[in-house]
């Protein structure tokens, strides 16, 4: 059954899916990838992964979802009947049950420091002082389990409008407003002296740190700022209407998600290198040096929760699109099952969460492969369930799909030619399953 409801206007669809892509993975999870994994060559695998990989992947799942017309399942049904082919649609809503349980943990930190930022509980410690306030937020249970409690609930609220009246007008309301808060972030940021050696750090490639390991998280971070991978945009782009250019969106969604991604480091990196800190903190960089390093300029506590609130409004839109697709998959298709849909898959989410939620506290000890429950749904979700979604997103697109259908969706209302379809198709046929394959062979010894 065809969604009734629909995007607006072109510019809500955009906005949209780049709320969607620009969220965590863009301000939290790239600086601390990029972080810890040589800067430059990280920031540059992922751009190649983006534009190659990412964004094939991205149309890929747009014509899935506009041709079949329905949700992650729905859709795959619709295309492939009486096939196999409505897993992939389950596998990618499971990710995104696993996704958003850890995100939304996540999401509740930036709540509680937000809380603290603006009560004026955030200044004047030393950098070992916010390491000791990081590791006493996340260890306090019932602090990470309400605050988490609280995101959801936010998260739940504006998915259960709809479309248009929920997600559409909260992503056209805090797009604009991320967009001028990272510019004066920014500003700042590359006003301090010494910051130039975290641009280099950022923008020049050390060459050592170009191994497999580090190419199987630029792939995983690819997919997880795109979205891409877990049937997102199979879900959102069943609510396009058949005149939309697909192509523009898809490479505006892209093109966006690599600009925040840089500004979120030239936030980031040249004020840790101006001031003295480390870039390799991991996960804890944006709680714990992010705070430290403005505290030491002026109107610190000012600018800090300028950022907190655009990590807020970041992780909130992605947190948005994750939902829509349990949601979209539990109503199928009709809305008067959205409101009681959305509460039962967020209450879903916050439950599974929990483990993430007590992985630095009360379940510390307990691991999996090494890895606490957060890292290690982290881990499963970002560099394994992403990748391997869509591996099978490519060959379904490639290899069940007619070609000639595959097309006519691309160049409905986009004036893409032929030859430009011919690379695309090459790249979603080829260059996308060789590319995913031999990341997972040369990177074993990680996983």
């Amino acid at each position: 059954m065809k969604n009734s409801d629909q995007w607006s206007s072109k510019l809500g669809f955009i906005l949209a899916a780049a709320g969607s892509a620009i969220g965590l993975g863009a301000i939290w999870k790239f600086p601390y990838m990029a972080g810890t994994n040589g800067g430059g060559v990280f920031f540059l695998l992922f751009i190649l992964f983006t534009i190659l990989i990412g964004t094939p992947i991205l149309l890929a799942e747009f014509v899935i979802g506009r041709r079949g017309g329905g949700d992650a399942v729905t859709s795959y049904r619709a295309l492939a009947p009486a096939s196999l082919w409505p897993l992939v649609g389950y596998f990618g809503t499971f990710i995104s049950l696993v996704i958003l349980s850890f995100y939304s943990v996540v999401g509740g930190w930036i709540l509680s420091y937000l809380v603290r930022s603006l009560s004026g509980g955030l200044t004047g410690m030393s950098q070992q002082g916010y390491g000791a306030l990081f590791e006493s937020i996340i260890s306090r249970p019932w602090e990470v389990l309400l605050a988490q409690f609280i995101f959801m609930v936010m998260t739940v609220f504006v998915v259960k409008g709809g479309i248009k009246a929920g997600i559409e007008r909260a992503s056209k309301f805090m797009m604009p407003a991320l967009f001028v808060l990272f510019l004066i972030l920014v500003v700042r940021s590359l006003t301090l002296d010494g910051a130039m050696e975290g641009v280099r750090y950022l923008l020049q490639p050390d060459w050592s740190y170009l191994t497999a390991e580090t190419a199987l998280l630029a792939l995983g971070q690819a997919f997880f700022a795109l979205s891409v991978g877990i049937s997102v945009m199979v879900t959102y782009s069943s609510y396009l209407p058949k005149t939309e250019n697909m192509p523009n969106s898809a490479f505006s969604v892209a093109g966006l998600n690599i600009l925040i991604s840089l500004l979120a480091g030239l936030v980031i990196f040249p004020s840790v290198f101006a001031l003295g800190f480390q870039p390799d903190v991991g996960p804890g960089l944006v709680f714990v040096v992010i705070p430290a390093v403005f505290n030491e300029i002026a109107f610190g506590g000012m600018f800090l929760a300028i950022f907190l609130v655009l990590l807020l409004f970041a992780t909130l839109t992605s947190a948005f699109s994750i939902l829509e697709i349990i949601v979209a998959v539990l109503e199928r298709g009709n809305p008067r099952k959205r409101g009681k849909s959305a509460w039962f898959a967020g209450t879903l989410v916050f439950v599974v969460g929990i483990p993430s939620a007590l992985s630095f506290g009360v379940l510390t000890d307990f691991q999996i492969i090494g890895k606490s429950f957060f890292d290690f749904a982290d881990f499963i979700a970002s560099n394994i369930g992403l990748p391997v979604g869509a591996l099978f997103i490519s060959i379904f697109t490639a290899y069940v799909l007619k070609k000639s259908d595959v097309k006519e969706e691309l160049q409905r209302g986009s004036g893409m030619s032929d030859g430009q379809f011919e690379t695309l198709y090459f790249l979603i046929r080829f260059a996308v399953p060789i590319a995913i394959i031999a990341v997972f062979l040369n990177s074993m010894n990680i996983l």
